[in-house]
């Protein structure tokens, strides 16, 4: 089993800044890829970023390449996805997962319980 939980959600105004974090535990994660995920009501859940732990190779979705970073830290145990410019848009419920390196949901096994970021104009 892996652990994940999220944390750093929040309210901020479209053109701010903010960072969640994702703490991983549990069976040799380091073998697995972690991704961003989020779900705006009455939406589908979208992919917004991925990172392979062995490599850091990253692959993000086209709506936020260049405004967000995700970023591992081996000593922490964390993933992180710094985000940039936030726009209304990016109003979701936002999801660790650990899986394969895809941008498919269902290429991740485990999940996070989710934290909320709204952008408000």
């Amino acid at each position: 089993q892996v652990q994940l939980v999220e944390s750093g959600g929040g309210l901020v105004q479209a053109g701010d800044s903010l960072r969640l974090s994702c703490a991983v535990s549990g069976r040799p994660f380091s073998r697995y890829a972690m991704g961003w995920f989020r779900q705006a009501p009455g939406k589908e859940r979208e992919f917004v970023a991925t990172i392979r732990w062995s490599d850091g190779n990253t692959y993000y979705a086209d709506s936020v390449r260049d405004r967000f970073t995700i970023s591992r830290d081996s000593a922490k145990d964390t993933v992180d996805l710094q985000m940039n410019s936030l726009k209304r848009e990016d109003t979701a419920v936002y999801f660790c997962a650990a899986g394969y390196y895809d941008k498919n949901p269902s290429a991740y096994g485990y999940w996070g319980q989710g934290t909320q970021v709204t952008v408000s104009s």
